[in-house]
């Protein structure tokens, strides 16, 4: 199959011939990206759980995440790492009965253990929503792995993880490319090591601000890193607050139990949503006001992202 030189081409080419090779192959490439089933900005809450616990699968609806996001990369030892991609491809060729979004977290494309991920995805049932691509600096490597899903039938669509210096200084190519991601997820410890800063809010602010801009400026839904202090509730709350006050769409967790936080914090009351529409309809008629607050075209954007947020149709 095409997509088989493809992989072969990723490996043996030089850097040159391979950057000449993918700014071809995405001219060739007509195909639209799908939407998903749900809208990705109303998920809220990604769950990553280390593919070498399928014990594990199951209970994450029941703990309140909106994505089962399956760890093929960091959370699996090197000596587990066929283990776990046979459990992973295995639990994602069927849809589970609750319905929750998948995504996959493979190993780098640029490495054997990334390689053996897109093979094993490639040519087999496994079908996850989304697929995330670590170590992300290149728009290059999210035009081929697009280009390899579509030949291979696969409707998953890409979300760049960005948690390197290097992958900040190539933001803006990743996010205005022909074939970009669907979404960004910022990566905060490994950017942080990269950086030689800790993981706190502060240090880590201009890069969060960085991923806002590059989203918003290209329609690109946004998720945050994790809050790796599971016995801090108050610092989870925090961060959470502000990553939502900054224009972040969701955020991820690495334990069950901060699940509940975050929902509270994205997830848009029913007041919220009342006045959204209200808002939406007032615009149609001009300027006006809603809750003694103008009502123009700014407030509908806002409004219209509250609805979003919420899962629900906007119609004005």
């Amino acid at each position: 199959m095409r997509y088989t030189h493809q992989l072969l081409a990723f490996i043996l080419l030089d850097v040159e011939q391979y950057r000449a090779y993918l700014h071809n192959r995405s001219k060739e490439a007509t195909y639209i990206m799908l939407d998903p089933n749900k809208n990705i900005r109303s998920l809220k809450s990604w769950l990553f759980t280390p593919a070498t616990r399928p014990d594990r699968f199951e209970h994450a609806t029941k703990a309140g995440a909106d994505v089962l996001i399956l760890d093929l990369e960091d959370a699996v030892a090197l000596s587990n790492k066929e283990t776990a991609r046979n459990n992973a491809m295995t639990y994602l060729q069927t849809r589970p009965a609750d319905g929750i979004t998948r995504a996959l977290r493979i190993n780098s494309p640029s490495t054997v253990e990334g390689f053996k991920d897109l093979q094993a995805l490639l040519f087999g049932a496994a079908s996850p929503d989304y697929v995330i691509l670590p170590k992300c600096d290149s728009p290059g490597t999210i035009a081929l792995v697009h280009c390899l899903l579509h030949e291979a039938g696969k409707s998953a669509q890409i979300i760049a993880l960005i948690e390197s210096a290097r992958g900040v200084e190539t933001l803006e190519e990743i996010v205005s490319a022909s074939l970009k991601p669907v979404c960004l997820l910022f990566g905060a410890a490994d950017m942080a090591a990269d950086l030689g800063a800790t993981v706190d809010w502060e240090p880590l602010l201009w890069v969060r601000s960085r991923l806002v801009q590059a989203a918003a400026l290209n329609g690109i839904a946004l998720v945050d890193s994790p809050f790796f202090a599971i016995a801090d509730p108050d610092g989870l709350k925090r961060e959470t607050e502000s990553a939502f006050r900054m224009g972040f769409h969701g955020k991820c967790a690495i334990h069950p139990a901060q699940l509940a936080s975050l929902n509270a914090v994205f997830t848009p009351r029913a007041a919220e949503i009342a006045e959204a529409r209200q808002v939406l309809v007032v615009n149609q008629q001009g300027v006006g006001s809603v809750n003694h607050k103008m009502v123009d075209e700014a407030f509908a954007r806002q409004a219209r992202a509250v609805l979003m947020r919420a899962g629900l149709p906007v119609s004005e």
